[in-house]
């Protein structure tokens, strides 16, 4: 069964409108507990909902599924993202909104795969989920498995060697059911990414480590969408990557409008009215 003959994924309701739907629950998490990574979840919303509903192999009822792609959050902050597509995919039930980062809680803070179903690895310790990555994609070639394995990994990670370690050992064994997607809204925690230990030229440089790479707008659905189809079609032996330069807290324009953070702080008023916000932009 591939992503495009999934009921739910073929059911009525357009990429703008999953990634709309991944940001507002997103929104409704961080109410419960007043606070959490939301500038990186509605950033990343559009390229989660291309994951999901246009790329991906998986089965909801079945996270476990020995054929699904495995899907990598090695930022572990970004937990809140991922549980919000988790639920619009059907893994997550929306019932259990509600209990975000709560003790007993599927779904802690920050990401931990033995608690909650569709999440692969706990992230966090940052720098580590590429060679995590590397490792499930070899044993996946070894056990001739034709999943793939995505990786999403921050900017702020281009600063860690063992990110580097990994790509040139993606690049020997040449793994190309291997897709690094790196979230660049260059924020870290102490500052802007590009000003902490600058990356460029990135993409001539992930190129020069043997890797396939592209660059695009992570917050333009169709050049995401299109990113990742050249990305699983590409047939050159060698792992792939894609850039994603994304806006934080896109879709919510006053809070895209502050200073812009690692961490955005949200007022207890302002969840309310950033939902409000959103609501005035949805798709249909």
């Amino acid at each position: 069964m591939t992503a495009h003959d999934r009921p739910h994924a073929t059911a009525n309701v357009s990429l703008a409108r999953r990634a709309w739907n991944i940001r507002r629950t997103a929104l409704r998490m961080g109410a419960v507990q007043g606070q959490g990574y939301i500038g990186q979840a509605l950033g990343i919303a559009d390229v989660l909902a291309a994951a999901y509903f246009h790329a991906l192999e998986y089965r909801p009822e079945d996270p476990e599924w020995e054929g699904r792609d495995r899907f990598l959050l090695s930022i572990g902050h970004y937990a809140i993202a991922l549980y919000a597509a988790l639920m619009e995919a059907g893994i997550l039930p929306e019932e259990e909104l509600d209990t975000y980062g709560m003790d007993d809680s599927r779904m802690p803070m920050s990401g931990m795969a033995s608690y909650t179903p569709g999440m692969e690895i706990t992230g966090g310790s940052l720098g580590h989920g590429l060679g995590v990555a590397v490792g499930m994609a070899l044993g996946l070639k070894r056990k001739k498995n034709p999943a793939f394995v995505y990786n999403l990994m921050s900017d702020g990670e281009l600063g860690e060697g063992s990110t580097w370690e990994a790509a040139m050992g993606a690049a020997h064994h040449r793994l190309d059911n291997l897709v690094c997607l790196i979230d660049f809204n260059n924020q870290q925690a102490d500052g802007p990414s590009t000003e902490m230990l600058c990356a460029e030229p990135l993409k001539e440089k992930w190129e020069a480590f043997g890797w396939r790479c592209q660059r695009v707008d992570g917050n333009d659905l169709p050049a995401v969408a299109a990113a990742l189809d050249a990305a699983r079609a590409a047939t050159e032996p060698k792992p792939r990557a894609i850039i994603f330069d994304t806006r934080m807290c896109k879709g919510v324009p006053f809070l895209e409008d502050r200073e812009i953070m690692h961490f955005v702080r949200v007022e207890a008023d302002e969840w309310a009215k950033a939902l409000a916000v959103l609501e005035e932009g949805r798709p249909e």
